[in-house]
């Protein structure tokens, strides 16, 4: 089992389609709004179908304000390494510190010589990919004394002027899968980035030991090396393979590719705008919180910085110190209050007939450390209440015929009623997703960790557990809702009834939750 402990990071791999580059560059900066992290595209020069992926990245950089950029992976006997130094560093500079460096040794020969580069075998061509390394780092050394010289076999700089430097620590990934190009990534880069598709079952495991070992002889440590994975997959409702399921599966496979074979950035290729928005905003967020369970648990070293800014979590509000401030001392972490204000009609329990767990010792004192996971499941339903709260602003809107449709599709400048309901709809589903992922990890891993804990904490627990069940079926009664409204123009009285019954079971039962649980995990020291 091997965590190296980084953050993890969630991005798209985007065709750099030349036939519609206004929809290309569209689903770039979508990838943004929904919240990855990075975006990447394919650099082959010698495929007249694709736009120039360096120009491609520049054009994106200046459309976005806070996603990564990179090639995945640079062709590099096509982009001599001097003029790439400066071309990355100049795009770093120029986006804010964006922009992370994958390369390649290179393929298609073929193509690559009919461009005017040189044909190289495998050997010649992992050879030439540590010359260009050592060339770019010297480089973006913009402090170093004296000029860059390196008097290589496949690349000489004899004295160029060095930098400009990056704005930030630009990582080198590599794309690598024999052991050659490993034990390069292990000596020299900053990550590895294969795609599943052409591992076989075991690859991974075998490349993180060829990676480990080499960067440990180099004087390194493995966890230098970050794990990157190219993915694909589909969603669907039955599962039927990798990758090609319900996002609760897609949820359960990255995590136990994060914790057991130390991949931390996922790069889903893909160009559909819906694959990109469960990604990011169904995906990404439960893995993030199920690895983070894990991970606090004990089983996983300590985290290390990513080579990039920490990742923004998707759809969450800013945290309220007020409620959720972890100093020491007395228990400080305060639940959110049930205000009474109720939706609907209708009851789905008996809010009186809720147990309740023991009364705290007025005299314990906690550590900001026992305290912070309290806090982040404050944190957690803060962003389950905002996303609901999204939701009423949504059906007003599509009520009103107001909504706003560069917003909603993004790339689509004009939308009839249908598609406003139908983008409503996707909305609402991917929240009912959400919600249904959070309280499976709360039922199979939290609540069993209390039960066994601290006994008196069961009749809470399954009460929980109970409400669990009925806030599915509210659930459903939404998507039946959806259902009847996106075929009939007048259904829109029974979502706005049916989420407003599942606002009243929702708010409450997190206010329940926080309420009793709170400082037992404090107390108890789950994380």
């Amino acid at each position: 089992m091997s965590d190296y402990g980084h953050d993890l990071v969630f991005g798209s791999f985007v065709t750099p389609s030349g036939d519609n580059p206004d929809r290309t560059v569209g689903v770039a900066v979508l990838s943004e709004q929904v919240g990855l992290d990075l975006v990447t595209f394919q650099d082959h020069p010698y495929q007249p179908a694709f736009l120039d992926t360096w120009t491609l990245l520049s054009f994106v950089a200046a459309r976005t304000s806070r996603v990564h950029v990179a090639a995945n992976v640079t062709n590099l006997p096509l982009r001599p390494p001097a003029v790439l130094a400066r071309s990355v560093a100049s795009l770093d500079l120029l986006s804010g510190g964006r922009v992370s460096l994958g390369l390649g040794a290179g393929a298609f020969w073929d193509a690559i010589e009919a461009m005017g580069g040189r044909r190289l075998t495998p050997g010649q061509g992992v050879r030439a990919l540590e010359e260009a390394i050592e060339v770019i780092r010297q480089l973006w050394d913009a402090e170093a004394r004296g000029g860059v010289r390196v008097d290589g076999e496949f690349y000489r700089v004899m004295g160029a002027k060095r930098g400009p430097a990056p704005a930030h620590a630009v990582p080198i990934w590599l794309g690598a899968y024999k052991p050659r190009m490993l034990q390069l990534t292990g000596r020299r880069a900053d990550g590895w980035l294969p795609s599943l598709g052409y591992l076989q079952p075991g690859d991974l495991a075998k490349g993180n030991a060829i990676i480990d070992e080499a960067a440990q002889q180099a004087g390194r440590s493995p966890q230098d090396v970050r794990r990157l994975l190219n993915i694909s997959g589909q969603f669907s409702a039955v599962g039927s393979g990798t990758l090609n399921g319900p996002a609760e599966q897609w949820v359960q496979e990255l995590a136990e590719l994060a914790l057991g074979e130390g991949v931390s950035t996922f790069i889903l290729g893909s160009d559909d705008p819906d694959d990109l928005r469960r990604f990011a905003g169904e995906v990404a967020p439960a893995v993030r919180e199920l690895v983070a369970a894990e991970r606090d648990r004990g089983a996983a070293p300590e985290r290390t910085p990513a080579p990039e800014p920490e990742p923004e979590p998707v759809a969450a509000p800013p945290v309220r110190p007020s409620r959720a401030t972890v100093t020491g001392g007395a228990f400080a972490v305060v639940p959110t209050p049930d205000d009474g204000v109720r939706r609907s009609d209708q009851q789905v329990w008996d809010e009186s007939a809720r147990p309740t767990g023991p009364v705290p010792d007025p005299d314990r004192t906690y550590t900001p450390h026992e305290q912070a996971t309290g806090a982040h499941l404050v944190q957690i339903h803060d962003g389950l209440r905002a996303e609901l709260s999204q939701i009423h602003d949504l059906i007003e809107q599509v009520a009103a015929g107001e909504i706003d449709a560069g917003a909603a599709r993004s790339h689509i400048n004009t939308m009839t009623m249908r598609q406003n309901r139908w983008t409503l709809g996707v909305y609402c589903e991917s929240y009912c997703r959400i919600v249904t992922t959070h309280h499976t990890i709360e039922d199979q891993s939290l609540f069993p960790r209390l039960r066994s804990r601290d006994p008196r904490l069961g009749p809470v627990v399954d009460r929980l557990e109970q409400e669990h069940h009925v806030i599915h079926d509210v659930l459903e009664g939404v998507d039946q809702a959806l259902v009847a409204y996106v075929g009939s123009p007048d259904g829109l009285t029974e979502l706005r009834a049916a989420v407003d019954l599942l606002t009243d079971a929702l708010l409450s039962h997190l206010s329940y939750e926080e309420r009793e649980l709170v400082e037992p995990l404090a107390r108890l020291g789950i994380a």
